[in-house]
């Protein structure tokens, strides 16, 4: 069978949108190549960076790769996908060079390409996430691991912004609380707050793909009986109150709901979102705050930024 990659030449802002759009096109994978990989030092990354090659890099910005099969509908897919990334701009979303290529790729090749990239990653003093074919043994006997097949969806969580999300869970979460994952994307947030403790986690995600992902990643890690997941925009017509809710979403969006999400959080509870370019940081601050929480934490890895809200 043939594949075809789709190369988008853009900027770090632009990761996740153009990712969820390639998923949404149902790209089989996705890669992302960002040059500040090569040149940062990743103490906690078990060897992966060294099978980097500077050349399939770009001097400035990153490249979006995508695995999309060789079919009579695969120009309009890609016409289709432009023309999403295009309509990003009317939410203030820096493109950069917005520059798209293709090529042709064999199964195998195809196989090989995007596999290479992803190897056991610590993110945190006891969270390890692993790809489901790697054989990975524990380091100490306290260390969690999450288990992840990242060809179905969504990356593997070691984005910048799941890594921040983790990390604030893992800092703020208490034994059986109940959790609300807003645009839950491939689980890894909801299936984290499970190994970590919670009781239960309500996963939310407009995607239907997205849910499938979450139940079968939940399965993955022997979690589903925890993890409810649902299609859903948003918080919409959720009349219950959390312990904690967590998004990794863009900001553009985070500052939609952040009423509802005061209203759906006990008191005392945390609302961690994550998603968020420098350059928005002050905006959702500013909205967190006008609608009633306290921010107790701001966190930032590269250009992305975590913020810890408590409702009083």
């Amino acid at each position: 069978m043939k594949w075809s990659e789709l190369c988008i030449h853009t900027t770090n802002e632009a990761i996740e949108p153009i990712s969820n759009i390639l998923h949404e096109a149902g790209a089989s994978g996705v890669v992302i190549e960002d040059p500040q990989d090569l040149v940062k030092e990743r103490d906690t990354f078990m060897g992966e960076i060294y099978e980097l090659n500077p050349e399939d890099y770009p001097e400035e910005g990153v490249y979006v790769k995508a695995y999309l099969p060789v079919n009579s509908f695969l120009a309009e897919t890609v016409e289709e996908i432009k023309e999403a990334i295009n309509n990003l701009i009317i939410h203030e979303i820096d493109l950069g060079h917005n520059k798209v290529t293709m090529s042709e790729l064999d199964e195998e090749d195809w196989a090989t390409a995007w596999k290479k990239y992803y190897k056991p990653v610590k993110i945190s003093e006891t969270f390890t996430i692993i790809p489901t074919w790697e054989d990975y043994q524990r380091v100490s006997s306290d260390e969690i691991i999450m288990e992840l097949d990242p060809g179905m969806a969504f990356g593997t969580g070691t984005h910048p912004t799941t890594v921040l999300s983790i990390q604030a869970i893992e800092q703020y979460i208490q034994k059986d609380d109940t959790i609300i994952d807003v645009g839950t994307g491939s689980g890894v947030l909801s299936i984290a707050s499970v190994l970590l403790g919670a009781k239960e986690v309500y996963a939310y995600d407009l995607d239907d793909v997205a849910v499938k992902s979450t139940t079968i990643n939940s399965e993955l890690n022997s979690v589903e009986h925890k993890v409810h997941a649902k299609q859903n925009n948003l918080l919409d017509n959720v009349d219950y109150q959390a312990d904690m809710i967590v998004a990794n979403i863009l900001a553009e969006i985070i500052v939609r709901f952040t009423d509802k999400a005061y209203e759906n959080l006990k008191s005392g509870g945390y609302f961690i979102s994550s998603g968020i370019i420098q350059n928005k940081r002050q905006d959702v601050k500013d909205q967190l705050v006008k609608s009633g929480f306290e921010v107790v934490e701001t966190n930032q890895m590269e250009d992305w930024t975590c913020i810890i809200a408590r409702k009083p």
